[in-house]
């Protein structure tokens, strides 16, 4: 099967760049998604960590199916 792929990759100018481009982003990306975590505020990440427990200002919950109510 890979001769289905290698095959036409050959003969491409300058396909050898891709993988280098895709390795780099994939890298750019998890590097600055790790920045971000370590350094996001502490009040933050327990503000939104809690957003699914909150209850609305009526002190009941809404479900997304048929409308019915949590108490």
């Amino acid at each position: 099967m890979l001769k289905f792929v290698k095959g036409p990759l050959e003969s491409i100018e300058g396909v050898e760049i891709y993988p280098i481009i895709s390795l780099l982003i994939f890298f750019l990306f998890f590097t600055a998604l790790f920045w971000w975590v370590v350094t996001a505020r502490k009040e933050y990440i327990k503000e939104v960590s809690n957003l699914p427990l909150d209850l609305e200002d009526n002190g009941e919950m809404e479900t997304d199916f048929d409308n019915q109510k949590i108490d």
